[in-house]
């Protein structure tokens, strides 16, 4: 099969730091390339990937020092050179948010598919979507159609990653325990939630995390002054060949949100280093997080506080093998391409190229 994958211009795919999307567009393309298709990837210059990458501008947006630059733009151009490409192409999937690509690829919408890795519950979203309502898509979760339930949702695919990215670490560690908080800074990832459980329950906590642009002023107002550097310490954004020691080493993640999480690719990092997770009744984490094998939903810090010494005692063992069953990256392409080819009308034994 020859497919193409558009992933946003914000980050290099995969990405050097924080970037969900561009990392499972990444762990995607190269499944797919194993898996024995002709893939091409459309991402920023600076990507690494085994498929054939066409360059969408010269390197990814927020890593780029020069200080004009248009989002918009840079992705307009590189739409324009996707369409004048179709034909080398039997599914085109994108993976940018807000739709930016229907009107370009209005006569053609059966040939594309795309998936949306935010939220959709924006009040213009569904407004947009009703004029253009050919064009297939596929959730990252069951909850996350909640904001488009009416939309030509094409299959759910849950999110993988790659069996031998993280090893998992099933020995505690040597140094005292902490809880782990990973993503993002912000208002809706509830890293003050993650301070309150951990000093409640006497633990430690590590929070390695990007602050963007737009949550420097939450994270000076709340967060910065709960930072000791002893009981609680910030770390900063991580690397991605950081996050196995730093969630191996872990006795638990916190996943606190406060958002209709789409699905929440921290939990099965940790999971697959076979550390558990305490998650909100939000989102999709109800559908990640098997309750009581590889962590627990609550609904309230009472509840999650009164988690933690259950946490601590989960096998885990048990977390890595759900991981490897549930999330790998295998089978998140398979699962793809069976779309795929129900997708365009081929039969499923016809899906290999």
């Amino acid at each position: 099969m020859r497919i193409a994958h558009v992933a946003p211009l914000h980050e290099s795919v995969p990405p050097r730091l924080y970037g969900g999307t561009e990392r499972i567009v990444s762990y995607l393309t190269e499944g797919l390339v194993e898996l024995g298709h002709e893939v091409t990837l459309f991402a920023s210059g600076d990507s690494h990937t085994s498929a054939r990458l066409i360059p969408g501008r010269e390197r990814a947006l927020r890593l780029d020092p020069r200080p004009l630059k248009s989002e918009t733009a840079a992705h307009l151009a590189m739409l324009a050179d996707v369409r004048n490409r179709a034909d080398d192409f039997d599914i085109i999937h994108f993976h940018l948010s807000h739709f930016l690509h229907f009107s370009f690829f209005e006569t053609m919408p059966d040939k594309t598919v795309t998936t949306p890795h935010g939220r959709l519950d924006y009040v213009d979203l569904a407004p947009a979507y009703e004029r253009f309502p050919r064009f297939p898509l596929i959730s990252i979760s069951g909850s996350q159609r909640t904001g488009l339930a009416n939309a030509n949702w094409l299959a759910t695919i849950h999110h993988g990653l790659p069996a031998g990215l993280y090893q998992p670490t099933f020995e505690p560690p040597a140094d005292e325990p902490y809880l782990a908080f990973l993503g993002r800074l912000s208002r809706d990832k509830r890293p003050d939630r993650a301070i309150d459980i951990a000093l409640r329950s006497g633990m430690k906590l590590k929070l390695a995390a990007k602050i963007g642009d737009d949550d420097r002023a939450y994270f000076h107002e709340t967060i910065e002054l709960l930072i000791d550097g002893d009981r609680i310490d910030y770390i900063g954004e991580i690397a991605e060949d950081e996050k196995a020691v730093f969630l191996g080493n872990a006795a638990g993640l916190l996943f606190p949100i406060d958002w209709p999480e789409p699905f929440g690719l921290a939990a099965i990092e940790a999971m697959a280093c076979g550390t558990p997770t305490i998650g909100w009744n939000c989102g999709a984490l109800p559908e990640v997080i098997d309750q009581g094998v590889t962590g627990f939903i609550v609904d309230s810090l009472d509840a999650a506080v009164a988690s933690v010494p259950a946490l601590l005692r989960l096998d885990r063992r048990k977390v890595r093998a759900v991981f490897e069953k549930r999330f790998s990256a295998n089978r998140m392409a398979r699962d793809y391409l069976t779309a795929y080819a129900r997708l365009i009308g081929i039969p499923a034994e016809a899906k290999a190229s």
